[in-house]
This record gives C-alpha cells, sequence and structure tokens, in this order.
C-alpha cells in the first residue's frame, strides 16, 4: 500500500516532465511540418530544462492537476506556435511590444479567425485566476520562485540579458536567429527582460539639449519666401507597391492602372523608404506626421506618443488651416483617437462617420473613401479656409478581397496565391486613386497632393512571393544591403499643385513633412528640422540596424559593431536623434521650439 502510495505520488510529482515533453514535441513537429521554422538541436536540451522549470513553478501555484495541463498547453502553444505563426508571416518572432499590439490585432480579425485567437486567450486568463491557490508549503514555494523572477525581469533584467548574450548570442537585427539558437522559452525570457533593460526614458534638460545641439549641425537655415497658405491632402495607400518588381511572375496585365503608372513616371517614379514591413501601419503615419524616424520595434501611436507635440497639423493648425483625418476603421485601433488629437487634428472621421456602401468583406472600396472626403470638405475648399486633409485608405488590406463591383481582371504565373490577388488589388488602388486626384484638381489645383504605400504587401509565408522572384530571400537575417533597399520602398508622389509632380528620388517618410513645409515656404524653427539627415546621404533605422543610402545610389548597411566610419557618423546622429524624441514625445519637452 506504501509502495503504491509512493508510486502514485511520484506520477503526480513527474506530471511537469511528462507534459512539457509532450507539448515540447508535439509543437515543435507542427512549427516544421506547417512553418517551416525549426528550433536549433544545440538548443534544445536548454530551452527545455528552463520550460521545465517554469511548468514546476506553475504547477506548485496549481489548484488542479487538469487545469494545470490546459493552461500549460496554452502557454506552450502561443510560445511554440505563436512564434512561428509569426516568423512565417512577418520575419521574426514574438516580442514584448506585441501585447500593446495585440488589441488592434483583435479589432482587425473577424469570424473564425477572432475566436481562433481570442477564446485561448480568455481561457488562460480565467483558468490562470480560478486555478491559482496558496494552501501548501508547495504553493507557497512556487509563489516565491515566480516573485523573485518577476523582480529580477523588472529590476535586474541584466542579471538575465547578460548571461544568454555572452554565452549563446544575440543579434538584435536577427530576431528569427535569436529564436532558433535559444528556442521559444529562453527567447522570450530575454527578451523580455532586455524590455525593461533598454526601455525608452524621458532624458533630463541637459542631455537632451546637447543632443539637439548635436542635430542643430545638420540643420539647414530657412531661406524661403513669405509663408502661403495652400491646401494640403496627404493620403496613405495601404500596402501600395508596384509588383511588377516581382519579375520572375508573367501577369496579364499590368498591377498599376495605365494612368497611375503615368502619374508616377511624371516624378520619375519617386520612391518612399517606409520604417516597417507588411504591418504596423501608424509607424509611417507617424513619420510623415511628426518628421522623425521610428527605430525600435514599437508602435509608436500606442506608447511612445504622450505629449502635444508640434507636428506638422498643429504647425498648420496654428497658421489658421482646419485639420482633419479619414479612416473608415474603428476609431481606436492603433490608439488613433489619442494619438490623432496629440498631433494637431481637430477633427477625425472614423468607421461611424463613413457610410459602408462599397465594402470588400470589411475594408471600405477606395472610390467611395474618397467620394466622401470630398463631399465632407467641399464646404471648406468651398469657404477658401486653408485645410489639412489626411486620408487612411483602408481597402488593400490582407488576404485582398474584391466585391463584385471589382471583379478579377489580372492572372499571373505565380504560384503564390496572394500575389495574383494582390494584382488585382493594387490595379484597383491606382485607378480609383487617380481619378481621385483629377477630381481634388478641379476643386484645389494649387493644392499640394502627397500619396505613399505605408509598407510592402503580404505576399505568403517567409516572403514567399518576393522568394520567387529572387528580391528577397526567405530569412531576414540573409538580406543583401539591395534586399533591405528593397525591404522598405513604396511608391511615392509629390504634387505641387499645378506645377506638376516633383521628382525627388528616394526619400525616408520622416523627411516628407519637412518637404511640405518648405514648398508653403513657412520660414520659421520646426520639431522637423531635428531630423535633417547628414548631408550626403539618407537614413534608414529598422529593428536592430540601420542603413545608409548615399547619394550616389550606394547602399551600407550597419548591422553590429565594428562600425565602419561612415556606420559610426549616421549611428551618433541616430542616438541624437532617439533622445530629442524621446524628449519630445514623452518627455517634458525641452527641445520644443
Amino acid at each position: 500500500m506504501t509502495q503504491t502510495r509512493h508510486l502514485r505520488h511520484f506520477k503526480y510529482t513527474a506530471l511537469p516532465i511528462y507534459s512539457t515533453a509532450f507539448f515540447y514535441a508535439f509543437y515543435y513537429l507542427i512549427s516544421v511540418w506547417q512553418f517551416d521554422v525549426e528550433i536549433a538541436l544545440t538548443s534544445m536540451p536548454l530551452d527545455f530544462f528552463v520550460q521545465l522549470i517554469l511548468a514546476y513553478m506553475l504547477f506548485a501555484l496549481s489548484r488542479r492537476a487538469w487545469i494545470f495541463l490546459i493552461l500549460h498547453a496554452l502557454i506552450m502553444g502561443v510560445l511554440y506556435l505563436g512564434n512561428p505563426i509569426k516568423i512565417a508571416f512577418f520575419g521574426g518572432p514574438l516580442m514584448p511590444d506585441d501585447i500593446f499590439a495585440l488589441r488592434s490585432l483583435l479589432l482587425i480579425l473577424s469570424g473564425w479567425k477572432f475566436f481562433a485567437l481570442a477564446l485561448p486567450l480568455v481561457a488562460l486568463v480565467i483558468l490562470a485566476i480560478f486555478n491559482l491557490t496558496l494552501r501548501t508549503w508547495r504553493n507557497y514555494i512556487g509563489g516565491v520562485f515566480t516573485g523573485l523572477l518577476t523582480l529580477t525581469m523588472l529590476y535586474q533584467p541584466n542579471a538575465i540579458v547578460y548571461p544568454i548574450d555572452t554565452y549563446i548570442g544575440t543579434k538584435e537585427w536577427d530576431q528569427r536567429s535569436n529564436y532558433v539558437w535559444q528556442g521559444a522559452t529562453i527567447h522570450t525570457l530575454v527578451e523580455t527582460a532586455r524590455y525593461f533593460l533598454v526601455a525608452d526614458e524621458p532624458p533630463d534638460a541637459d542631455k537632451a539639449r546637447q543632443a539637439a545641439q548635436v542635430l542643430a549641425q545638420h540643420s539647414h537655415e530657412n531661406t524661403f519666401e513669405e509663408f502661403t497658405p495652400r491646401n494640403v491632402h496627404i493620403v496613405l495607400l495601404e500596402s501600395f507597391w508596384d509588383a511588377n518588381n516581382l519579375v520572375k511572375v508573367k501577369f496579364s496585365k499590368n498591377p498599376l492602372s495605365d494612368n497611375f503608372r503615368k502619374l508616377w513616371k511624371s516624378a520619375d517614379n519617386s520612391t518612399a523608404i517606409v520604417p516597417v514591413f507588411a504591418g504596423m501601419t501608424a509607424n509611417s503615419e507617424f513619420e510623415v506626421l511628426c518628421g522623425f524616424p521610428v527605430t525600435k520595434n514599437t508602435v509608436k501611436f500606442e506608447r511612445q506618443l504622450l505629449n502635444d507635440v508640434p507636428c506638422l497639423p498643429r504647425l498648420l493648425a496654428d497658421k489658421g488651416y482646419k485639420t482633419v483625418v479619414s479612416h473608415p476603421n474603428v476609431p481606436v485601433f492603433w490608439n488613433r483617437v489619442n494619438a490623432y488629437h496629440r498631433v494637431g487634428f481637430q477633427t477625425y472621421w472614423s468607421e461611424k462617420d463613413f457610410v459602408l456602401d462599397d465594402i470588400n468583406r470589411e475594408f471600405l472600396g477606395d472610390s467611395s473613401l474618397y467620394r466622401q472626403v470630398l463631399e465632407k470638405i467641399s464646404d471648406t475648399l468651398t469657404a477658401k479656409q486653408p485645410l489639412l486633409d489626411y486620408v487612411v485608405t483602408y481597402f488593400g488590406h490582407w488576404d485582398y478581397p474584391l466585391n463584385e463591383n471589382r471583379p478579377p481582371v489580372i492572372t499571373s504565373s505565380s504560384e503564390v496565391e496572394e500575389v495574383t490577388a494582390y494584382a488585382n488589388t493594387t490595379f484597383y488602388k491606382s485607378s480609383e486613386f487617380v481619378d481621385f486626384v483629377k477630381e481634388l484638381q478641379k476643386r484645389d489645383p494649387h493644392g499640394i497632393i502627397v500619396a505613399f504605400g505605408d509598407h510592402l504587401p503580404f505576399l505568403g509565408e517567409h516572403f514567399a512571393g518576393y522568394v520567387e522572384s529572387g528580391i528577397l530571400t526567405n530569412n531576414r537575417g540573409n538580406f543583401s544591403d539591395a534586399m533591405f533597399k528593397t525591404y522598405v520602398s513604396t511608391p511615392l508622389l509629390i504634387i505641387d499643385g499645378e506645377k506638376g509632380a516633383l521628382k525627388v528620388g528616394r526619400l525616408p517618410l520622416y523627411e516628407v513633412p519637412k518637404l511640405i513645409l518648405n514648398l508653403l515656404h513657412l520660414n520659421q524653427p520646426t520639431i522637423m528640422d531635428f531630423a535633417t539627415p547628414l548631408d550626403n546621404r539618407r537614413i534608414r533605422p529598422l529593428v536592430g540596424l540601420h542603413f545608409d543610402e548615399f547619394n550616389d545610389g550606394r547602399i551600407n548597411v550597419c548591422k553590429e559593431p565594428p562600425y565602419s566610419p561612415e556606420c559610426q557618423q549616421s549611428l551618433a546622429w541616430l542616438k541624437a536623434v532617439e533622445i530629442v524624441s524621446n524628449d519630445l514625445f514623452i518627455g517634458r519637452q525641452f527641445t520644443r521650439p
């Protein structure tokens, strides 16, 4: 009887070993077979061991063994399936900032996709609360270790970061490789600790002003004519890109309409250098509205825009402009309600303000959006009050649905399903945009029109559509310098009233607001002066790296030390920009002009 009791007790206390082994193997096989993401065999023992320790901590705090098993399955599912899914779609694993993007993801999902994400999250929270208990010595031991881990994360994160960086290695610019060589559990722990270790903090007055003085060396004196109020219309074209860049794909028809191609050619095919790929539209918005580069893997609208800031809308509002923004999505997506107010928009027309009469699944078609925007701004145009009119299109989101008014007109030779669907979508987007420009120029011939693609489209898992044509590889860690250039390049149009389209070449989005102010001859110091680039290059920061694009077309990607002298120059500039940015957007604004 005693032996039977001991055996039963051993099996019970060994439950975390069994569950960790089973779920690790089960989820790993799905990760490999379904998403083609493999954790390195050499990293598995340590990753498994750390996961086992966490499993015992959860087990020690659990009221019921069966609830522990469900919780463990959900937690390991998030780690060992959630990471491969994100790698397949966006090229990198889950990061701490993704928690803040979760609300926006839930808002954009519908049908079974919404419930597939929401139900496990709800179950995880409810079961964790219901299962937590502190009645026995085992529970208290589990609580002590959980508390120690939490306090270490918060107050001594380097105790976790330093050993991993030293003995396993970390490449900030290549998080996929970090995941492969560290494993899901260790990667999650170390990046969560790093999140607290390198969290942005408002700089003090001396540090902020010193950085501002460094940047002032690169700013140019304004020598403009007298300020001339003209209407400014900015259009963000969702996922807009030239699919003709897929050089090995044959399309039955040009994915960009002939009218758009002609208009864009008059601008010498100008190009925006954007901060994101296949998502996080709000970061492109931040750059084009506020004139500062996004340098980290965070959505600036969500947590890094806490102050009222003299971005482009506020500057123009102070000059008597009416500032309006239109986006037919739920208003709180990417925290836009607060963000738009803080950058200076007076009016925000969101989903509830539009007649949803041209729906492509859940996305309002561009032609309807443009027509309704023109109706809304008509009185302002007639009254001759200067206007900043900012339009964020919704049609064009993955997986590129069309309605009966937009039948497919393009076929392609691509084996990637998204390529043909995207080609049809961008054909309609380009055509409807040109129609909008023609109508707008009739009503406002002197106005400035700016249009840009916010990011490249998602074209299959692991960049499949791009890999098919050899313009990207399936792993961001293996990108060549030229591939990084492709990775962030979208069409850009700037029409200077009756003068027509400007040939601005390749321009980072954060330089666009300053250019608009130049066209208006706004002769005063602004926060956009701080991000004036070095004389002979454009600088594009991305997550964990940046690249310099020189005036002669040369690309120099700066990934990690030892840096070249050119990389050291641009890195010093970026660090100064980050300090001033933190001061303006989350700090006490010591550097505000």
